[in-house]
């Protein structure tokens, strides 16, 4: 894993702030990519993109260290890049080929690398998640856990479950509720009652509410959190308001257009971040990331497909 020691809160700089975008610059043209070339028959099976949601992973992930476990759903290729993973080998795996992170089986949904784990259950993650936090805290680790789950992941049993058996048994793990207030074509208003802090709090879960695209915020929030955990071995949560510019998966978007024209325009994440960067400084950043997008995409797709395959 790639030393992240340059991300910690406590040494905010400019280089952290020009990483920090060019994390976010680099998940934004990957899944851009993905969505743009998903028509091309390059990738298989459905995918379902990061696109607004950037600081969510980059802030969060920013903070943590060697041998921390993240166990991201069905939405984690932004979480995968934000943990270090290889641009081309998701590609690849997109592209069902066996350069691919997990050999071309695992596709969008499903990965695994070194301690990075995702699957496409809705919900299923969170017992996954804090299984292995309970593990950690058996080997008597400092290594924490950090579970991503989507507002969509609230209406199902075995969450509650899980935040039962983290509270009473002590799991050090940091519950990320990333609340896009959509779940596939439905809004958040037409199918959750109550609050999401209720939620927590009914299970003495410790949780933070923000309403932000600001990676800067997520990532101080965020590292509080985590300090907490790694100090009293008992889970908190973070729950981050956030909206997705793209489809649920690859084209299924019922929103007006010019709703989505508005939320580019004031709640972009990598606007936010970069009217805090040298405009040379940027234009350099993004200019290397696209170079970089362009070459992971082009390399994967020459790449052998699996024996046997037949492209007809």
């Amino acid at each position: 894993m790639k030393d992240r020691s340059k991300f910690r809160t406590d040494q905010i700089s400019n280089e952290n702030g020009v990483e920090l975008y060019r994390s976010m610059f680099r998940i934004r043209r990957f899944e851009e990519t993905v969505l743009n070339e998903f028509s091309s028959g390059h990738f298989y099976g459905t995918t379902h993109t990061y696109l607004g949601q950037e600081a969510n992973a980059v802030g969060v992930l920013s903070n943590i260290e060697s041998g921390d476990i993240v166990v991201s759903n069905h939405r984690s290729h932004g979480h995968f890049l934000a943990y270090g993973g290889d641009m081309r080998e998701l590609f690849a795996e997109l592209m069902g080929k066996p350069s691919g992170v997990c050999g071309g089986r695992g596709g969008s949904q499903h990965l695994h690398w070194n301690n990075f784990y995702s699957n496409g259950v809705l919900g299923g993650t969170a017992p996954i998640a804090t299984g292995m936090a309970l593990a950690e805290s058996f080997k008597d680790s400092n290594s924490i856990t950090i579970s991503f789950l989507g507002d969509g992941a609230l209406g199902e049993g075995i969450l509650y479950e899980s935040f039962n058996m983290a509270s009473l048994w002590n799991a050090p793990i940091l519950f990320v509720l990333e609340n896009n207030r959509i779940a596939q074509t439905t809004p958040i208003e037409l199918n959750l009652a109550g609050n999401i802090v209720d939620r927590f709090s009914a299970f003495d879960i410790h949780s933070q509410e923000l309403d932000t695209s600001d990676v800067l915020l997520i990532q101080s929030k965020s590292h509080q959190a985590i300090s907490i955990i790694r100090e009293t071995r008992k889970p908190q949560a973070i729950i981050l308001n956030t909206y997705r510019f793209g489809p649920h998966s690859k084209g299924d978007d019922t929103r007006p257009e010019e709703a989505l024209t508005k939320l580019r325009e004031t709640r972009d994440p990598l606007l936010l971040q970069a009217e805090r960067l040298n405009e040379r400084k940027k234009e350099q950043v993004e200019k290397e990331v696209n170079l970089e997008v362009s070459h992971a995409f082009q390399q994967a797709l020459s790449e052998p497909e699996p024996s046997g395959f037949r492209s007809d």
